[in-house]
């Protein structure tokens, strides 16, 4: 009997004797339950269930958009979007495809993790590049390439310097060339005159500054400064357009010389150096027919052009680390290396404009615009600095080639297949000479 209405109790979903209509399907019987159960315990309890399954519901699909919307916030929603966040994560190094970890197979594999200063001193240092590789305007040339058309090669130049700072297995093959452009690189290759032969299997550093004449840096100059400041006032901005079309064509040129480099030297660090800014920041007035705001446009041209340089570098260095090979391509920025002894200053680091004879007037000349001996200092300590710390990666080295490194295989090395220098066979040599004479050797004719 109910407690209530004193009516014997009848289960819900069995229907009386006399009721001729048909039994409820159990399921909606089970969804009008929910929606008209009485007020009493047993139906708060059974409303009750389905309302907490319907709250938990609720909160997964809250956090799971919560989730979502912090993932779309964070990564971009791109491919390209992701590269450039690994980009950023690793101050530069973008591989052509996302990493994933490298695994403990691979930690014990035919690589060998190295530091950098180990990775770029076990073998020979080959030292490429323009006349701001070669030191022209720095003093104290080798008499061999002290003639007009010749290299321009000073003991003051900072792969000298950088020969002295490090113990290198190996020795320094001095190769950078004045007037030398990347397109010439890539046009001598196969012939005794390439800069490019002269890299070999057991270098372990390269430096390459190139760029500056595939791009007509002195050229541009002239251009602006050999003009009436009064009447030729776009003369500098006048050629920005053919400019930047070079700086493309350089692009596709670097790329070129770099994979050059890496085919013959896997191994090899590859550092990549910039251009320093000429003019102070803040230029305080005319620099002879300068104005303040051609002395601006011509320091934003030459970090547009180190922007370039570091794209094409990062981009050959991703490459390399996301194929998991060995040695790595670096730019080295030494926009900044003259900061406060640009061409103008009373302590100028830079050669200047030269003054002609009488009735000559201004001259620029091969030196003008070119580090001295001190700039020259000022640049090597960047590249110190990034072989000391290295890139912001790891690095590695094949195990069976610095197993099989040798002093011996070092200096038959030096100089390249097409032009060696090392003694012949059977006479006795000084590995000192050897290394003093592949540096004097002349590299190019322009």
């Amino acid at each position: 009997m109910s407690a209530r209405d004193g009516e014997p109790d009848v289960p819900e979903e069995t229907p009386r004797p006399d009721d001729d209509s048909p039994a409820e399907d159990p399921a909606t019987a089970g969804s009008a339950d929910e929606e008209t159960a009485p007020e009493g315990a047993e139906g708060e309890g059974e409303v009750a269930r389905p309302r907490r399954r319907r709250a938990r519901i609720a909160l997964v699909v809250a956090a799971a958009l919560a989730l979502i919307m912090v993932a779309v916030v964070a990564v971009p929603t791109t491919r390209n979007g992701l590269l450039d966040l690994w980009c950023d994560v690793t101050g530069g190094v973008c591989p052509g495809e996302p990493l994933p970890p490298i695994t403990e197979d691979e930690e014990v594999d035919w690589r060998v993790r190295v530091e950098p200063e180990e990775a770029a001193l076990w073998g020979n240092y080959v030292a490429l590049g323009d006349s701001y590789s070669s030191g022209d305007g720095a003093g104290d040339y080798d008499p061999l390439t002290a003639e007009p058309g010749e290299c321009w090669r000073s003991e003051n130049a900072y792969p000298r310097l950088i020969e002295e700072e490090f113990p290198f297995e190996g020795s320094l093959a001095f190769y950078a060339c004045s007037s030398h452009r990347g397109s010439q690189m890539l046009e001598q290759l196969g012939t005794p005159e390439s800069q490019l032969e002269r890299v070999t299997e057991h270098t372990s550093l390269v430096t390459l500054g190139i760029g500056g004449n595939d791009l007509g840096f002195i050229p541009v100059l002239r251009t602006c400064i050999m003009r009436m400041p009064l009447l030729e006032r776009t003369a500098c901005t006048d050629q920005e357009s053919e400019v930047d079309e070079r700086m493309d064509r350089f692009e596709k040129t670097l790329t070129e010389v770099l994979g050059e480099i890496r085919d013959r030297a896997p191994d090899a660090r590859v550092l990549v150096l910039g251009y320093p800014r000429l003019f102070p920041e803040d230029p305080p007035g005319m620099y002879y027919t300068l104005s303040a705001n051609d002395q601006l446009w011509l320091n934003g041209l030459a970090e547009r052009f180190n922007d370039r340089i570091r794209d094409t570098v990062y981009r050959a260095d991703g490459e390399v680390y996301g194929a998991r090979q060995v040695g790595s391509v670096e730019f080295v920025n030494v926009f900044s290396s003259l900061s406060g002894h640009e061409v103008s200053e009373d302590d100028a680091w830079l050669n200047g404009i030269v003054l002609g004879q009488i009735g000559e007037g201004l001259k620029v000349d091969r030196a003008s615009f070119h580090p001295t001996a001190q700039g020259q200092r000022s640049i090597a300590e960047r590249v110190r600095l990034q072989i000391a710390e290295g890139p912001e990666r790891v690095l590695y080295q094949s195990k069976e080639r610095l197993e099989k490194v040798d002093p011996d295989v070092l200096t038959r090395e030096l100089g390249g297949p097409l032009d060696p220098v090392h003694p012949e066979d059977g006479d006795e040599g000084d590995g000192d000479e050897v290394a003093d004479e592949a540096s004097r050797e002349p590299a190019a004719d322009s």
